[in-house]
């Protein structure tokens, strides 16, 4: 989906306010806050939805939870006292979230200077809580006179840092309910502690959820056999080297590597908040192996045989009469079928 293109996902807005955040490269952390919530007027619907789409486009995206020292990583009680015990509103929520990343960006040495959007969103009946580091750029306006004037907007492609909590996955005790851009340059750590989210990468279960990806995606494109067995060949030679290397899995690398012809179709796949896919995981060379081979088994047989075999004719499937030919048989393969 491009940034102009609109969400396919009906957002309602339940409360939204934008404070800004002060840090100066080298200068201790600052911030302004709002008295009171936005309008949500159209104005904030526009702002809510380029927000929801600039980072469903966003490769690189984490997953985790919540840590559990509250002391060192207070987001879960500040969430706690507003959504549960409702002894809090939303707006004091806010305030303390921004003295919050106050104490967090104070001791960077970088400019991180930037309006904080945080917002309380419904997307298609879940309930979520949104918190985004938005820069600002100068653009040109004419007015009424038609003079050409000077005006600041908030500059979604300067999504320097974003965050959305599933608020009923975390009440329901979800394995993962953060999601977080991975985020350019230094950003994304100390967002992250922020946020007070544990990081839970797991690499074979992360793998499997790949190959999985990957599957669907030829699926859903209704590629031709051997563009789709080129596909996933790519991939598992990829990734194989990947896991090789120690090296870890950059989402928008793989679409780039695995289908050049249009990566940002698969890009969009494997970032999908279904799948819920994260990156930055080394590849575990034996979850791949399903996307070159096929493994089977039934009550008195086990097969294995790689995907070039249908090429090759080796292996032929006759689908009328549902059998699976085997050619070149190895001669103590052969000797052994005689002696039965």
């Amino acid at each position: 989906m491009s940034p102009n293109q609109p969400s396919q996902i009906q957002h309602t807005i339940t409360d939204l306010v934008v404070h800004r955040l002060i840090k100066e490269a080298q200068a201790p952390a600052a911030i302004e806050l709002r008295a009171a919530g936005c309008p949500l007027d159209d104005a904030a619907v526009r702002l809510v939805e380029r927000l929801c789409t600039h980072y469903a486009d966003r490769s690189s995206k984490g997953f985790g939870r919540f840590e559990e020292d509250e002391e060192s990583f207070p987001m879960p009680r500040l969430l706690r006292e507003h959504v549960v015990e409702r002894s809090t509103d939303f707006i004091t929520l806010s305030r303390h979230m921004m003295e919050q990343l106050q104490i967090c960006a104070h001791d960077e040495e970088l400019d991180a200077s930037a309006f904080v959007v945080v917002a309380r969103i419904t997307e298609g009946g879940t309930d979520c809580l949104w918190v985004a580091l938005v820069g600002e750029s100068i653009g040109s306006a004419i007015s009424g006179a038609l003079d050409i004037v000077d005006c600041s907007y908030l500059d979604f492609s300067s999504l320097r840092a974003a965050g959305r909590i599933d608020l009923a996955g975390w009440q329901r005790g979800d394995e993962r309910y953060i999601s977080f851009l991975k985020g350019r340059g230094d950003v994304a750590a100390w967002f992250k502690r922020f946020l007070g989210c544990s990081d839970i990468v797991i690499a074979l279960k992360e793998t499997k959820k790949l190959v999985l990806a990957l599957n669907q995606f030829v699926e859903t494109e209704r590629l031709e056999a051997p563009a789709r067995d080129a596909l996933l060949e790519r991939a598992h030679g990829y990734l194989d080297e990947l896991g090789e290397t120690g090296e870890p899995v950059a989402l928008d690398e793989i679409a780039r590597q695995v289908w050049p012809e249009q990566p940002e179709r698969l890009d969009t796949a494997l970032n999908s908040e279904a799948i819920k896919l994260s990156s930055g995981f080394v590849p575990d060379r034996r979850a791949i192996r399903p996307l070159v081979r096929f493994r089977a088994s039934g009550e008195q047989w086990k097969l294995e045989f790689d995907r070039s075999g249908l090429r090759s004719g080796a292996i032929q499937y006759d689908r009328a009469s549902d059998t699976l030919v085997l050619s070149g048989l190895p001669d103590y393969l052969k000797k052994m079928l005689l002696e039965e």
